[in-house]
């Protein structure tokens, strides 16, 4: 059974302090289905939430102005959730004397949705008339498509040019990006990668998913410059920002079987936060610490005051 994902609890630590919570990137745009998912983050009842795959989509709404119409437009659509907000809660009181106790739980779970769908209409509003910060769109290659095997590098760069502006202007403090789903993605020239993660223990095969690897590295190298090379504070952003970058599935064990043990991840970035470097952390195949313990080793580290998360048993050893 599906719940929260991490990116969504950051989100509501940070909810007050910016415009956009958390934004949901994708090469293909909305949830996807399951086993074929184009998002990687899920609400606290596991309901996927839609992720965007146009560099112009997500720089018109992170950086360009509203109208007045826009705005007066924005209040009516808020007045109207608030008016429908209302009537649902006077509905579920009246219906909440009714019920049983397993259906009150249930309706409880219900008020909680409807109380955070209360607080997020509230924050749109403070929002509404606080200027979006200037950034041009000039350097920024906006017309790029993640499908489009010629484009599919700029798409992958200018997608984390935005992410990293975002970050720069505290539009918002959490991203999750999906480059690919789990069984499917491309290299930088269009090649199929889950068709040659089933390698088969081919040196051809081998070959080319190493160049895929390679190609995706480069990428994050790049994005991880520019938030290293940005001053913030007494010291970089990258300083203060972590980065987690990897799959939920292996490949390349055996003859190319995937497994969701021993999966290769990279966590760059937090120094200043206490995350330690220069380091490969290897464990036991057959007894491996969950996923999970990653996760919780970032939510504590961004200020989250929590000991679980998901299925974790601790904190990541050796990480911090």
């Amino acid at each position: 059974a599906n719940s929260i994902s991490l990116d969504q609890v950051l989100a509501a630590h940070h909810a007050k302090a910016v415009r956009y919570p958390s934004l949901q990137l994708s090469d293909q745009s909305g949830t996807g289905s399951a086993g074929h998912s184009h998002t990687l983050s899920f609400d606290r009842n596991g309901t996927p939430l839609p992720a965007e795959n146009s560099p112009r989509r997500l720089f018109e709404r992170l950086f360009v102005p509203e109208t007045a119409g826009d705005r007066a437009a924005a209040l009516k659509r808020y007045a109207e959730r608030r008016s429908i907000l209302d009537d649902i809660s006077e509905e579920a009181k009246a219906l909440d004397k009714k019920l049983g106790v397993d259906d009150k739980r249930k309706l409880d779970e219900y008020y909680t949705s409807v109380r955070e769908t209360e607080q997020m209409v509230a924050r749109l509003q403070g929002w509404i008339d606080v200027p979006k910060p200037k950034v041009g769109s000039a350097d920024l290659q906006l017309n790029m498509q993640p499908g489009n095997a010629h484009d599919r590098p700029m798409w992958l760069d200018v997608m984390l040019e935005m992410s990293y502006l975002a970050f720069a202007t505290d539009t918002t403090r959490t991203i999750t990006f999906e480059w690919s789903r789990e069984a499917g993605g491309f290299g930088g020239g269009g090649e199929n990668h889950h068709e040659l993660s089933h390698h088969d223990g081919s040196p051809e095969k081998l070959k080319k998913l190493a160049e895929i690897d390679k190609f995706h590295l480069s990428r994050l190298e790049r994005f991880v410059k520019l938030m290293a090379a940005t001053t913030e504070g007494e010291g970089r952003m990258l300083d203060h920002t972590m980065v987690l970058f990897g799959s939920g599935m292996n490949s390349g064990t055996g003859t190319g079987d995937h497994s969701p043990k021993n999966l290769p991840l990279l966590v760059a970035g937090g120094k200043g936060l206490g995350f330690k470097h220069g380091q490969h952390l290897a464990f036991d195949p057959d007894k491996h610490p969950p996923l999970s313990n990653v996760l919780l080793t970032i939510l504590q580290k961004s200020g989250v005051e929590t000991g679980k998360f998901s299925d974790a048993t601790s904190t990541l050893t050796g990480l911090t």
